[in-house]
Order: structure tokens, then C-alpha cells, then sequence
């Protein structure tokens, strides 16, 4: 499917309410809606920014004390941590147990230093797709810049070499291909926000479209 039927597909869902169901009144590991899948379903914009590590480089700024550029051997130089989550894409899929490798954003976070009335962040990639979590969000002690998975480098159809991972949101909020990061006071709506997606994407409130 090209970018454009793509588009066009997922702003119908929006103005359908298409997967909304019923749920339960207690939170539950599968989310309402949501059903398993073993493999890893591949969904982008209709490219794959073909990056090697050697290519790749993040630049952060904004609402932060000490804006910085990583590039794949300052990454490589910062604290690495495995973290072991589940994904929940708002297509209707979930897969349990993801194992990742990679840097937490908390030790990002402790780099640039965010000022006091940055509440939101800005995420692009390399591919044109935006999209913005807040915060508190982002800082989530699970979230990670992953570069590896199950043991793995992370491929280009997922996002490698580095994209971002934040399980407690709908996977649109966790960005292929990562390259830019810009701290904000305000709620900008991304690629799919400003086609009548949820603003926050909250799986088990069912916050698909908003």
C-alpha cells in the first residue's frame, strides 16, 4: 500500500471508530480491542530509510539546558540496558514479552536537562513521520532508544538502527527511525494526530481516535 492509500485508510478508521469495542473495567495485559500475534507486523509510511549505524545521528533541542547530537558512537557510549515489554499497535495487534537492548531515555533526559515548562516532546524520523508524547510519558522507566531486538540488531523494517520504544502508549508513539527530539510547552499533533488520532494513545483506555 502506497503512503497515500495509506493515509487515506487510516482517516477513515479515525472518522469510523473503526476497533473500538467494549472493554473490561479492569486493566488487563491484553488491551481491549487488541489480539495476539506471534510474528511482528511490519507498518511504515510506504519507505524505509535505508541507514547504516554509520549514517544515523539524533539531534535534540528545544526546552533543554544542553541541547546535544548523538551519533551511532556516542550511543554507543552511554549506559546499555535491557528491558523486556509488550507492544500494542492500534491496528488491533499485540505481542507479548519484546526483548530490547538499548539506551533509557532516562540517561537522555539526564544529558540535554529539560527545563521546567518543557511538557511535551516532539519525535521525527527519518521518513517525514512525527509524532509527540508527553514528557512524563517519555520518561517512563520501560522507554528506551532501541537498537537491538531479541538478541539482534535491530532491522531497517523496524525502525533500525535506532527507534524509539514506550509500551505504555499505541506503537505509533514509538517512532522508526529516530533522528530528531524537540522539547516543548505545547501538544503539537504528529502524522497520524492530525488525521483524528488520539492525542495520547493510552491502549487500555482504548484512545485510538480522538
Amino acid at each position: 500500500m502506497n503512503r497515500d492509500k495509506l493515509v487515506a485508510a487510516k482517516e477513515r478508521w479515525a472518522r469510523e471508530g473503526r476497533l473500538l469495542v467494549a472493554g473490561p473495567g479492569e486493566r488487563r495485559r491484553l488491551p481491549p480491542g487488541q489480539h495476539l500475534v506471534r510474528d511482528w507486523p511490519v507498518l511504515d509510511l510506504g519507505s524505509q530509510p535505508n541507514l547504516r549505524p554509520a549514517d544515523w545521528s539524533l539531534t535534540v533541542g528545544g526546552l533543554v539546558r544542553r541541547p546535544l547530537t548523538w551519533r551511532w558512537d556516542d550511543l554507543e557510549r552511554q549506559p546499555q540496558i535491557e528491558s523486556v515489554s509488550d507492544i500494542h499497535c492500534v491496528t488491533a495487534w499485540s505481542r507479548y514479552d519484546n526483548r530490547w537492548q538499548g539506551v533509557a531515555t532516562a540517561t537522555l533526559l539526564a544529558s540535554v536537562q529539560p527545563l521546567p515548562e518543557a511538557k511535551f516532546l516532539i519525535l521525527k524520523s527519518f521518513d517525514a513521520y512525527a509524532t509527540c508524547v508527553p514528557l512524563e510519558q517519555f520518561s517512563g522507566r520501560d522507554v528506551l532508544l532501541a537498537t537491538s531486538w531479541d538478541g539482534k540488531p535491530l532491522s531497517r523494517e523496524h525502525g533500525g538502527p535506532v527507534r524509539l520504544v514506550l509500551p505504555a502508549l499505541y506503537f505509533w508513539k514509538s517512532p522508526k527511525w529516530l533522528r530528531h527530539v524537540w522539547f516543548t510547552d505545547k501538544d503539537v499533533p504528529g502524522t497520524w494526530e492530525a488525521r483524528g488520532y488520539h492525542r495520547l494513545g493510552d491502549p487500555w483506555r482504548q484512545q485510538r481516535y480522538g
